[in-house]
């Protein structure tokens, strides 16, 4: 894990994350929604971060990976 998130990032928790009552995920990324997961996708988040919920940690690696590389630099 160290090798991952060398600068200690994603202890911040700068992820959130809900799930809608019809089975889509929104990702927000320090309030802001950057991302949201749908069908077949979303089943599969939601049963990962199921089973690592007591590890927040993880938690924000998924989240992260699932949004990709979204900032380039001129987000404020």
């Amino acid at each position: 894990m160290s090798e991952i998130d060398k600068r200690n990032r994603l202890s911040e928790e700068p992820f959130t994350y809900q799930i809608t009552k019809n089975g889509t995920v929104t990702i927000n990324y320090k309030g802001k929604q950057i991302k949201v997961v749908k069908d077949k996708e979303a089943e599969r988040l939601i049963a990962r971060i199921k089973a690592v919920e007591n590890n927040m940690l993880e938690v924000q690696l998924l989240l992260a990976k699932i949004t990709g590389n979204f900032k380039r630099g001129n987000e404020k």
